[in-house]
Parts: structure tokens; C-alpha cells; sequence
């Protein structure tokens, strides 16, 4: 098959043959409804979008690659698809996501996207899943993608109770994006987020900050939203970031300084978070955690946050 194989990025004109895959595997992918959506957005691309096809120009395998509608940068990878009747699943799907990783590269991008994969909770049990997830992580690992990351998914909805205020910080708006760049540096210290790691390790402190100051200022929540917190004496403590996906409101970030730990500050974070999009009359809050922090993972489960399912995160 390898000497009769096109790999290519789509154009506008390939969006039927785009749209043209199915699959009955229980895991996430960008059906047609979600193509064309993100496609109208910008969270999906033409150019982020690679095929494999054959001579006769059949749909072999698909890749869809997300997004900032602001960035002309992939972020993360979506989803592949194989066609059932390919003999070698993994080898296919490696080739793909092989060409599109080496023309991210040849564009200057010295870190590849990440797979996000969303699943149910309790997934393991279920060997539909696991056997779509088989091939997929085998592939994954070919083309360069060899860390494994579980990430809790959480929500909010309204019949969940909405944390009152207690008092023990007060909250302020700050325009200065610098002083987030410096709580970003700061919180970083000790934190047991595996991105906010790697992101030192790849950045050092002031890269990580910032690049987490970009992000966060390139998602769809207001700027204006983004609070810091103190102490009734005026002590800085931390910071809460309620904001917002293509998917609606989440809990985005929070973060106690260093000195401030170990004082149940998080819990006030989180509920100052919830009060706000609650206020706004958010419908539902949605929030992720990894799987071994388990500090962040109880302070949701003390809010009342429900646990509904599992981002299966495939890294460089």
C-alpha cells in the first residue's frame, strides 16, 4: 500500500470528502456536525485537516488538528479516523499523523500538538473503548506522541450547590497583565499540573508565564473576568480565572501562591470561580484536573463538582 498512498494537508474543495467518514467506535471524533461548526469558527482549518488517499483518490484515513481561531498554530489533535477495511490501522494512521508532524516541524514548531482523546468514566470497562483505543495509541507512540496523561473532567449545573462567600479573601479586578505574568511564574513553584511542568522545564519561569498569560488572553472568556485575591489584611493569596471554551463556561485557572498553601485557599478560589459564571447564569461549568493531583481533584469534589468522564492526553 506505502508506494500508492497520498498524505496531504485539505483544501476548501475536499470538504465533502472531509465530511464523508464514519465511525461506530466509542470514542471522540469531529463528526460532520462538529466539522462544519469549528470549521464556521476557525477552531478547524482546511490546512489543519490531513487525508490519506489512494490512487483512485478513495478516503483512506483522516486527521483533524483544533485550533485558536487567533492562531494560525495547531493545538491539539481531534481525532483520526481509518477506514475499517485498511489491513494496517496503526501503520496508516502513524504515516498521516508522521507527514503532518513533519510539516509542523518544516513550519517551525518545535513542539507538537497533543491527542486529546474524551472518554466516559469508568472507560476501561468497557473493551469497545479500549480496543479503539489500542490502535490509537499504538499509532500515536509511532509518530511521536509517547506520553500519556489522564486528565478527571468535571462540571457544574445548576442543581449543584453554589459555594457561598466566606470571607476569607476579597477579590479585585487588575488590568496589568504583568501582574498575572508574575502570579503565573509564582504559582508554577511546586505545582503538580504535568502541562505547567513540562512548560518549565521546555520555557524556564518567565517563558511558562507568559506563554500561559497568551493562552488564557487568546481564549473565548473576557480578559475582564480575571481576578486576584487577597487577604482581609491585604496579603496577596492567589488568583481565580473563570473563562470559557468553544464549549462555554469553565472554571480555567486558579492558583495559591506558595507561601499561602495548606489554608483551604483553593476552596475559595473555586467557589469565587463557580459564583461568578453561576451569576452570569451559566447552565453548565465545566473544569478538568490530572488525574494525579489529587489536591485539585478532592477541592472539586468538595464543591460539589461532578466527575463525568476522563481527556486521555497523548504527548510528545
Amino acid at each position: 500500500m506505502s508506494s500508492r498512498v497520498t498524505f496531504r494537508p485539505t483544501v476548501e474543495a475536499d470538504l465533502d470528502l472531509v465530511l464523508s467518514c464514519h465511525t461506530g467506535e466509542p470514542v471522540s471524533w469531529a463528526d460532520p456536525e462538529r466539522y462544519r461548526s469549528l470549521l464556521g469558527n476557525g477552531g478547524y482549518r482546511p490546512a489543519h485537516t490531513w487525508i490519506a488517499q489512494d490512487t483512485d483518490g478513495r478516503l483512506l484515513a483522516r486527521a483533524v488538528w483544533w485550533a485558536f481561531p487567533t492562531s494560525d498554530r495547531p493545538l491539539a489533535l481531534d481525532c483520526v479516523w481509518v477506514a475499517p477495511d485498511v489491513p494496517d490501522r496503526v501503520g496508516l494512521a502513524a504515516r498521516l499523523l508522521g507527514a503532518a508532524h513533519d510539516a509542523f516541524r518544516a513550519a517551525g514548531w518545535d513542539e507538537l500538538p497533543e491527542w486529546h482523546l474524551f472518554l466516559a468514566a469508568g472507560w476501561r470497562d468497557d473493551p469497545a473503548v479500549t480496543a479503539a483505543l489500542e490502535w490509537r495509541s499504538a499509532a500515536a507512540a509511532r509518530s511521536g506522541l509517547t506520553g500519556r496523561l489522564e486528565r478527571l473532567r468535571y462540571e457544574w449545573t445548576p442543581e449543584l450547590p453554589v459555594p457561598e462567600p466566606s470571607g476569607r479573601l476579597v477579590f479585585r479586578t487588575e488590568p496589568d497583565d504583568e501582574v498575572f505574568v508574575e502570579m503565573f511564574r509564582q504559582v508554577a513553584e511546586g505545582s503538580l499540573d504535568d502541562d505547567t511542568r513540562r512548560d518549565l522545564a521546555r520555557l524556564g519561569a518567565d517563558g511558562q508565564a507568559r506563554e500561559t498569560l497568551d493562552c488564557y488572553l487568546q481564549m473565548p472568556g473576557e480578559r475582564s473576568w480575571w481576578l486576584l485575591a487577597y487577604t482581609p489584611e491585604g496579603a496577596p493569596a492567589g488568583f481565580a480565572l473563570p473563562s470559557a471554551n468553544q464549549g462555554g463556561p469553565v472554571v480555567g485557572y486558579l492558583g495559591v501562591l506558595p507561601g499561602m498553601r495548606g489554608r483551604g485557599y483553593a476552596d475559595e478560589l473555586l467557589g469565587a470561580i463557580t459564583r461568578f459564571h453561576a451569576g452570569r447564569g451559566a447552565t453548565r461549568i465545566g473544569a478538568d484536573t490530572d488525574l494525579d493531583n489529587r489536591p485539585m481533584a478532592a477541592c472539586f469534589d468538595r464543591a460539589g463538582y461532578r466527575n463525568f468522564g476522563v481527556r486521555l492526553v497523548l504527548t510528545q
